[in-house]
């Protein structure tokens, strides 16, 4: 019997699959070779996970690989309606960004607290102007997203005397339903989204939502950028609904020049990095190498996606 066949949706630098040399025959495709590749191919390995090739290259005749691995955590990039009613099985890289993400959100409502980008403003101005801060000690959180990120963002959040409420798709203990956004969006002073991109949540921060918050409430965006529709954003930041906001992740990636997103007062801007530390590619790769080899010895594979929510579901002591 001939060794498994990996395809790897390929992507500088490419993946260092270590321990899987000589134990499974590798192949490389771009957007251009994806499709033709599929049918032969045993395992796809999306390390391109800001494509959206496998979308497109997915439906048609031929075979399918048995599993999916996006290293990422959102899968709404390569889910099509023929992936989802597959049998094939799609992990994701929960796990490694957790923790990176929420130090990022941290350090996000600490400068925004804090006004480190007014500081370094009137540095750059040679302009000396005492300020007063913000304490963030005792002001309240609304964390929206259940899984393990958010978790993780609420957990961090909460080391700085935060009051913290997360939000899921479904209430249960210790964790807010959808009834209970909108009250704690009126009472909070930070709203963080961290939810997955599903049909439920597209566009789920509008005009309608920023104008419940406070005008001294401040937004943060580490899920995915259609999330939040931006022009409502522009708005309630031109308008003062709102404070300031941060955005890590946008509906156009990269952002274009011309976008007035570049301009929105109070609004940071930074390019899809927040999980993104020192060493993360290799941890990727050492995260599927570990997996890969759980499957071809017959194990059970973490990280298996709900295809039809869109996320890992809860199970055991996780959360959605």
């Amino acid at each position: 019997m001939s060794e498994p066949k990996l395809l790897v949706l390929a992507a500088d630098p490419l993946p260092r699959l270590g321990r899987l040399t000589g134990k499974v025959r590798v192949a490389y495709a771009d957007e251009d070779t994806l499709a033709e590749q599929l049918p032969s191919a045993d395992v796809l390995l999306v390390w391109d996970f800001t494509s959206d090739a496998v979308r497109r290259a997915w439906p048609g005749d031929g075979s399918r690989p048995r599993w999916v691995h996006t290293p990422s955590a959102g899968v709404d990039r390569l889910l099509c309606p023929e992936l989802a009613e597959s049998d094939t099985v799609v992990t994701n890289a929960r796990g490694i960004f957790e923790r990176p993400i929420a130090e990022y959100v941290a350090a996000l409502i600490l400068a925004m607290a804090k006004d480190l980008p007014g500081t370094l403003d009137l540095q750059r101005q040679r302009h000396w102007r005492h300020r007063e801060g913000l304490s963030v000690a005792g002001t309240r959180a609304a964390v929206v997203g259940a899984g393990p990120i958010g978790r993780m963002i609420a957990r961090t959040l909460k080391a700085l005397g935060v009051l913290t409420a997360v939000v899921g798709r479904t209430p249960r203990d210790g964790i807010h339903g959808v009834r209970d956004l909108d009250p704690l969006l009126a009472r909070a002073d930070w709203v963080v989204c961290a939810a997955p991109l599903t049909d439920d949540t597209r566009g789920m921060f509008d005009a309608r939502r920023f104008d419940l918050m406070q005008p001294s409430a401040r937004f943060v965006n580490v899920g995915r950028g259609p999330l939040v529709v931006e022009s409502d954003l522009v708005a309630a930041l031109d308008k003062r609904w709102i404070a300031g906001a941060a955005l890590d992740v946008f509906e156009q990636e990269p952002l274009p020049s011309d976008s007035p997103l570049w301009d929105a007062p109070g609004l940071i801007v930074s390019p899809h990095m927040s999980g993104d530390t020192v060493g993360w590619r290799d941890r990727l790769g050492e995260q599927f190498v570990d997996m890969y080899e759980a499957w071809s010895a017959g194990r059970p594979l973490p990280n298996v996606v709900d295809k039809k929510r869109g996320y890992v579901p809860m199970h055991d002591d996780s959360s959605e």
